[in-house]
C-alpha cells in the first residue's frame, strides 16, 4: 500500500523521468509563472468540464422518450440562459487574457544582463561563446557540447541527456541569450529553467534567464532538425558567484 502511495508523492527533478507527465521542479521565475497560469486555467478548465457535462447529462435524462414523451415543434429562445452562456465564457477569457499577456511580456524582458553567452545550433551538437570575457590568447572563451556517448557513460550521468562540456552561470544573475542556427532549424529548450527559443539560421534571436538555484538543468533539442535530432542534449549547471568566477578564471588560463 505504501509503494503505491509513493507514485503520487514523487518529485521531479531537474531531468525527465520515464512516463512523466508533470512539470520538472521550478528553477527560475519563468517557469514558476507558467506552472502558475497552468494550474489557473486548469481550474477554469474543469469548471468549464463540470458545468458542460452536468447540461448534456441534464438534457439526456430529463428529455428522453420516456421523460418528455411530448416533443415540442416549437420552443421559446431563453433570453436569461443566452445571456448566461455568452457572457461566462467572455468573461473567463478575460480572466485567462490578462495573466497570460502579463507573463508572455515578463518572459520577453531582458533586464541589465551580468552575462552574455551566445549558443548556436549545430548538426548535431551545441557551440556556445560567452563574449564577456577575454582569454589569454585573446578569444572569447568558445567550446562545443556533445552528448557523451552511452559507452562512455559514467555511473549518475543520464543516457541521452549528460553532454561532454556543460554551460556554466551563476545563480542570481541575469544570463542573456543570443541564439542562432548554424544549418538548420533548432530549438534549444530548458524544460526546468522555462526556456525554449528556435535557433534559426541567418536570424539572432533573444531571451534571458535566471537561475533561483543551484542545480544541473536538462533539455534538449525540440525542433526536428535531422535524423540525429534525438541526439544533441543541452546541459546547464548553475553554480555560486564564487565557482562560477573560478571556473572563469580557469578557462581564461
Amino acid at each position: 500500500m505504501f509503494k503505491t502511495l509513493s507514485i503520487f508523492n514523487t518529485i521531479y527533478n531537474d531531468a525527465p523521468q520515464p512516463w512523466q507527465i508533470g512539470f520538472q521542479d521550478s528553477a527560475a521565475p519563468g517557469f514558476t509563472g507558467i506552472i502558475e497560469l497552468h494550474n489557473t486555467i486548469f481550474f477554469y478548465l474543469i469548471v468549464i468540464c463540470v458545468g458542460v457535462f452536468w447540461v448534456l447529462g441534464s438534457a439526456i435524462y430529463y428529455f428522453n422518450i420516456k421523460n418528455s414523451p411530448i416533443i415540442h415543434k416549437y420552443l421559446n429562445h431563453g433570453t436569461l440562459i443566452e445571456l448566461i452562456w455568452t457572457i461566462t465564457p467572455a468573461l473567463i477569457l478575460i480572466a485567462i487574457a490578462f495573466p497570460s499577456f502579463r507573463l508572455l511580456y515578463l518572459l520577453d524582458e531582458v533586464i541589465s544582463p551580468t552575462i552574455t553567452i551566445k549558443v548556436v545550433g549545430h548538426q548535431w551538437y551545441w557551440s556556445y561563446e560567452y563574449s564577456d570575457y577575454i582569454t589569454e590568447s585573446g578569444e572569447s572563451i568558445e567550446f562545443d557540447s556533445y552528448m557523451i556517448p552511452e559507452s562512455d557513460l559514467e555511473i549518475g550521468q543520464f543516457r541521452l541527456l549528460d553532454v561532454d562540456n556543460k554551460v556554466i552561470i551563476p545563480v542570481d544573475c541575469h544570463i542573456r541569450l543570443i541564439i542562432t542556427g548554424a544549418d538548420v532549424i533548432h530549438s534549444f529548450a530548458i524544460p526546468s529553467l522555462g526556456l525554449k527559443v528556435d535557433a534559426v539560421p541567418g536570424r539572432l534571436n533573444q531571451s534571458s534567464i535566471i537561475a533561483e538555484r543551484t542545480g544541473t538543468f536538462y533539455g534538449q533539442c525540440s525542433e526536428i532538425c535531422g535524423v540525429w535530432h534525438g541526439f544533441m542534449p543541452i546541459v546547464v549547471e548553475a553554480v555560486s558567484v564564487q565557482d562560477y568566477l573560478a571556473w572563469v578564471d580557469q578557462a581564461n588560463s
